[in-house]
């Protein structure tokens, strides 16, 4: 594989803010997680996050999983890894996709069109930028005309993408660091691993509960998958994947509108595979599973709702616990 045994954590923890994270986020290398990972969303942006982790926990790995390629213009996407790659020099790692039309259109007042060109355009774009160059092309879905950072970070930052079918999974693996992907269980890493081969990093975030109460995690689980595996891309994937058959009735009673028959419809089996829960050493122990199917770098994000608060999932989800 691409790199060594790696374990993550989602920054900033879901039951605080940012400003509350910080000793929680300083106990994260002595916990043995060797990465801390942002997302943006409609919460916190990308890259403050990790920016503050670098003080706070310093020699952990940085990564942006993922920031949109839509919602900032690519100089000012240079300009913020830049700034992190300054920060933090070879331990930062931007991971960029193409996000979803609903956040992109509706929340960002963008365009959605051509995800894959345009990650590919801008992939290309930043490879330039970061690495100092002056560029100016005209790319299929954008033209730069003279941009050059005006202080490039001395080692340029990893860039991988957010991929969840084989076309941009093998632009990631052709042009990219790696690739991100999420929602998946461990068998399915298997088929995505082999769209990139073994030397490509494979990064996912796994949605953890640490809670026995099964029903209790079906239902929190079936609420955020609905979200997500309406959305057209995931729902691709999970056809790519194999489920297309039994998501359909969640699909159908989801389009309707009928959003309580769409939770109904969700199988539990479904739930269990993409979402990680049991008491911590079964969380562990699932985890592992991912990383023994071909994950190189699982990232865990702790989901509110179980027995124990999230500070003491994070420390019992350790690797040193394993």
């Amino acid at each position: 594989m691409a790199t060594g045994a790696r374990w993550g954590m989602t920054i900033p923890f879901s039951d605080r803010t940012l400003a509350e994270s910080r000793e929680l986020v300083a106990e994260l290398p002595g916990l043995g997680y060797t990465d801390v990972w942002s997302a943006e969303v409609n919460g916190v942006d990308g890259f403050v996050p990790l920016a503050l982790a670098a003080e706070w926990a310093p020699g952990v790995r940085l990564g942006t999983a993922i920031v949109p390629v839509y919602t900032r213009g690519p100089g000012l996407l240079a300009m913020s890894a830049a700034t992190l790659a300054d920060l933090a020099p070879e331990r930062s790692v931007l991971g960029i996709g193409a996000s979803s039309p609903v956040i992109v259109e509706r929340w960002n007042a963008g365009e959605f069109v051509k995800p894959f060109a345009r990650t590919r355009d801008t992939l290309r774009f930043l490879k330039k930028a970061l690495a100092g160059e002056k560029v100016t092309e005209k790319y299929e879905t954008f033209e730069v005309k003279g941009f050059r950072l005006e202080r490039a970070p001395k080692v340029p930052p990893k860039i991988v993408l957010a991929a969840l079918r084989p076309r941009m999974l093998r632009l990631a693996a052709a042009e990219a660091d790696g690739a991100i992907t999420n929602w998946l269980s461990p068998q399915d890493v298997r088929k995505v691993r082999a769209e990139i081969g073994p030397e490509t990093e494979l990064i996912a975030r796994l949605f953890v509960c640490v809670s026995e109460d099964a029903g209790k995690v079906r239902e929190l689980g079936r609420r955020m998958l609905a979200g997500y595996l309406t959305v057209p891309a995931y729902a691709a994937f999970h056809d790519w994947l194999g489920r297309g058959e039994v998501l359909r009735p969640m699909r159908e009673a989801w389009a309707a509108g009928d959003r309580q028959a769409a939770l109904r419809a969700i199988p539990d089996e479904v739930v269990d595979a993409l979402v990680v829960h049991g008491d911590a050493a079964t969380c562990r122990a699932r985890v592992q599973q991912y990383v023994d199917s071909g994950l190189d770098t699982p990232v865990l994000a702790p989901i509110p709702g179980g027995e124990i608060p999230i500070a003491q999932a994070v420390r019992d989800l350790a690797p040193g616990r394993r």
